[in-house]
Parts: structure tokens; C-alpha cells; sequence
């Protein structure tokens, strides 16, 4: 089958983007015709995978403008449609590369697949202009996927959001996790040598820097934890998307938390080996991927009990879930972990084992084909009805 993957940029610190490349990589693992087009990224493409970027603006107003007036952009669609045409199906992992999608079903005739991530609703960021762009662009979200012709949301959480918003069913398809890289034996002493860290308690946040994870919210625990713990420190790994909202960050930290900022993808797993607990203060989510990644290293997780997280998380079982927003709870679950060893180390295993079982690598490509399986067929069979009346 020939397939190809859109996904507006390809970094290694956007869940999202992460998703797609392994969705790439598994289908080309099973023998598939594999071509991943973005606008933009840093990741190379998988083995036996084409990738090509389309290019978009660099700076961050340039490229929200971009987004959101992508329907009117006939250039650009003139000169992305043709090289879709040969493919037998097409998986859309957001807008406005769903608008790319659509045209190509409606010109070329190919099946559109929508690969439903999460549909953050305005309220998810502050500031009137934030607000409005959010709503110009959920609105413009909505309108493309009801013109797919099946969907693969990444959580039931997810599922149940796309079927109310937009009245699509969807197949759920568990994000993987790729256990050759993330694993409970990785050695951490690099990372933590490196940051002069030696045996400071150390927490870790990885992903993109956006207002809705709320590393805010995180700065302030570990202001709590620090009661209890003075030399417990936070890390921030990831890059660093609307600026007005990193310079809040850099202004609310001290010497205790560590602003990394992008790494290399390769050591990205020995930076979960070198945490003694992961936290994330995020509000809204659709799977959460480095939450699974960080128990996939044996790393016991703490997070607010939001959207899909009680589906990744066992909570006292695996790390602990506290109410949204209570930064106390937040906390008190860490300093809990933090303080002993011995449940520490009991929920990592946990963690660990738990990952193994409920979200095989091996899994993400049969999945996703019998979506795509369906959708071909279903029109196949619209097709032979048309063509018999």
C-alpha cells in the first residue's frame, strides 16, 4: 500500500510529530510504500521512508498566520496536491495539513484518514488574541475532518472528544512506545554529571514549552517540594514555542530549576534515566507521551488526573494523579516519591511492566491499517452502488 503521513512539522520534542514518525516507521517496517510531508522539523525520516518539507514561515507570528489562513494559500496547494496523487491513502495528523488531505480526496479521489491527536478548545490558552486564534482554528479543524473518511484518535478520552465535536467515529490506536529505546537499564550518570547534579533529587519535564502543559504550575511545586527537600532541583527539557510564555518561565526560576531546551534526540531516553520522578502540570492532553515514556524507563510519574491520564497512568500503582490545578497535591505526591526510596523504586517496576504490556510497538501498524483497510473499502462499496444506480 502506498501511504502517506502529513503532519505540519517534524521536531523531536512534539509528541505529535513523535507519533507520526513511528506510525511512519512501523508501516514501513510491514513492507508499505512510506512518504512523510511536513512543513517543516529537524528529525530525519525513518529507514525506507521519503520525507519532504514543504516549507512554511520561520518566525512565530509568520507562521501562525500561515496556519491559519492556509485555505486561501492556492499556491501552495497548486504546488503540494500533485505530489499526493499516487497514493493509495492519506493520514492527517492536524490541520492545517488536513486541508491538503481533503483536496487530494476530492481531486485524486484518495481515502483521507484523520489521525486525531487532541482538539484543544480555546479556553486552554489565556489572552484574547490566543483565545481567538484558537477558535478561528478549531473551527477551520472541524471542517476538514468531517470530510474524512475514518479517523484513529490517540486515547477513549480522545475518541469520545471527536465524536461530540464532530459526530466522526474513530478506531482507538494507543500511542507506542519503541522499547528498544526507552527501558528500565538505562544509565542516567552522564545526564546528571553534566548538570553537576551527583545525588540532588531531581524531577523531570520534557516536552514543547506551551502555555496548556503549565510548567508554570510545575516551578511553583517545586517552590513546595523544596520546603521539605531544599535541594531538590527541576529539569525543562524541550523547545521553547510561544515566546512571550518562556520569558514568564525564565523569570520564575532560580538556580533549582534547569532550563535545558532542546537536546539530541538520541539521549533523550538517559535523561529519563536520570530523574528520580517525572511530573507534568499539563491541563489538557491527548495522550501525554512522554508520561509513558518516562515509565517505559522505570520512572514512577506524577501528574494532574486529566483527560486520557487515568488510562496511562495507574494511579498508586504507577505514580500518583492529583486533582487539576492543585499545585499542593502536586506537591505533596512528589515530595511523597521523593522521600521513599522503597515505593519509588516498587511503582518504577510498575511503571515499567505496565508499559510493556498495554503499549506494544509491534501494535500501532495493524491497527492503523485496518482503518485504513476500512476506509477503502467503504469506498470501494459507495462506489460500485453509485455506478449501479
Amino acid at each position: 500500500m502506498k501511504i502517506a503521513i502529513l503532519v505540519p512539522t517534524l521536531y523531536q520534542f512534539q509528541g505529535l510529530d513523535r507519533v507520526a514518525w513511528r506510525q511512519a516507521d512501523a508501516l514501513a517496517q510491514q513492507g508499505h510504500k512510506v512518504a512523510v510531508f511536513a512543513f517543516k522539523g529537524n528529525m530525519e525520516p525513518p529507514e525506507n521512508v521519503t520525507l519532504e518539507f514543504l516549507g512554511m514561515p520561520q518566525s512565530f507570528l509568520a507562521e501562525r498566520i500561515f496556519r491559519l489562513t492556509f485555505p486561501l494559500n492556492f499556491v501552495k496547494a497548486i504546488k503540494s496536491i500533485p505530489k499526493l496523487k499516487d497514493f493509495d491513502v492519506i493520514c492527517s495528523h492536524q490541520y492545517p495539513m488536513n486541508w491538503l488531505a481533503y483536496l487530494a480526496r476530492r481531486f485524486y479521489g484518495i481515502r483521507y484518514i484523520y489521525y486525531n491527536h487532541h482538539l484543544n478548545p480555546p479556553e486552554a490558552f489565556s489572552g484574547l488574541i490566543e483565545h481567538a486564534y484558537t477558535k478561528m482554528k478549531l473551527f477551520l479543524e472541524r471542517w476538514t475532518i468531517k470530510r474524512a473518511d475514518g479517523a484513529i484518535s490517540i486515547s477513549q478520552y480522545s475518541q469520545v472528544q471527536l465524536k461530540s465535536w464532530t459526530g466522526l467515529d474513530s478506531k482507538v490506536v494507543y500511542n507506542t512506545i519503541d522499547m528498544r529505546r526507552f527501558h528500565k537499564e538505562l544509565d542516567g550518570s552522564k545526564i546528571r554529571a553534566r548538570y553537576n547534579l551527583s545525588n540532588t533529587p531531581l524531577l523531570l519535564y520534557i516536552g514543547a514549552i506551551w502555555p496548556h502543559k503549565a510548567v508554570h504550575l510545575l516551578i511553583k511545586a517545586l517552590s513546595l517540594v523544596k520546603h521539605s527537600l531544599p535541594n531538590a532541583k527541576l529539569m525543562i527539557v524541550g523547545k521553547h514555542v510561544y515566546p512571550t510564555y518562556s520569558n514568564t518561565i525564565k523569570q520564575m526560576s532560580d538556580d533549582s530549576v534547569i532550563i535545558a531546551g532542546e537536546i539530541p534526540d538520541e539521549e533523550l531516553p538517559c535523561y529519563y534515566a536520570a530523574c528520580d520522578v517525572y511530573a507534568t502540570a499539563s491541563l489538557w492532553e491527548g495522550f501525554n507521551l512522554p508520561l509513558v515514556e518516562a515509565q517505559a524507563c522505570g520512572k514512577p510519574v506524577v501528574a494532574f488526573n486529566i483527560g486520557p491520564h487515568p488510562e496511562i497512568v495507574k494511579d498508586g500503582g504507577t505514580g500518583f494523579l492529583v486533582p487539576p490545578r492543585d499545585v499542593n497535591a502536586l506537591a505533596e505526591a512528589i515530595i511523597k516519591l521523593l522521600k521513599d526510596d522503597k515505593l519509588r523504586h516498587k511503582m518504577g517496576e510498575n511503571a515499567s511492566r505496565m508499559v510493556r504490556e498495554k503499549f506494544s510497538w509491534n501494535d500501532i501498524a495493524q491497527k492503523t491499517l485496518e482503518v485504513y483497510k476500512q476506509a477503502i473499502e467503504a469506498w470501494e462499496r459507495n462506489s460500485s452502488k453509485r455506478n449501479a444506480g
